[in-house]
């Protein structure tokens, strides 16, 4: 992948292995639509990976609550067809939203089959990690089916945990953001 400079915050434009062109950005209100179509796209398992039951459509309510992220607490990215929000087709969606109460976030990822496998997915991850390191998180985590290979291989290989939940089925990955205070003072000798 290559990226290209002088977008605004949270902007960059990438080109994936197979050399198509993404714009991945935080997520906007005109993109409920484009969001809606490019769910009709996925394959009936890379929505139960996310969702974990399958579902024929994204509703208008879901669509919406997606594209309006409270700021304070939620970072929603896209990766979608370089052209304006509105007009563009999405290929993925990228959620950190911040557990009420605690320094904790969880994240939720969406990569279409139509890009997946180019280090798109990774990418992606990666951003939600600065956002929450930004935000001056404890943590970051996500519930993964145990069958979702692909999702566990990636979390692993960004150092992220796994452990066991309640839930059958499921593994929960997570990556604790606290940064070890270093002691910087010298040693010195008394006496």
């Amino acid at each position: 992948m290559t990226a290209r400079n002088r977008l605004p915050p949270w902007h960059e434009e990438i080109r994936l292995a197979n050399g198509r062109q993404v714009l991945i950005r935080p997520i906007r209100p005109a993109d409920a639509e484009p969001l809606r179509a490019s769910f009709a796209l996925l394959e009936p398992d890379e929505v139960r990976q996310r969702f974990l039951y399958a579902k024929a459509e994204l509703s208008p309510e879901t669509a919406n609550r997606l594209t309006q992220p409270n700021p304070k607490s939620e970072f929603v990215l896209v990766a979608a067809e370089p052209y304006t929000p509105g007009d563009a087709l999405v290929g993925a969606v990228a959620r950190a939203a911040v557990l009420p109460g605690t320094r904790q976030a969880e994240f939720h990822i969406l990569v279409s089959h139509y890009v997946a496998g180019m280090g798109l997915g990774r990418h992606m991850l990666r951003r939600l990690v600065r956002w929450a390191k930004g935000k001056r998180l404890e943590r970051i985590f996500g519930d993964v089916l145990e069958e979702n290979e692909p999702m566990l291989a990636l979390a692993k290989s960004l150092s992220f945990q796994q452990q066991a939940v309640e839930a059958p089925g499921m593994v929960r990955v997570s990556l604790e953001l606290k940064r070890q205070v270093v002691d910087t003072t010298p040693n010195v000798r008394l006496g």
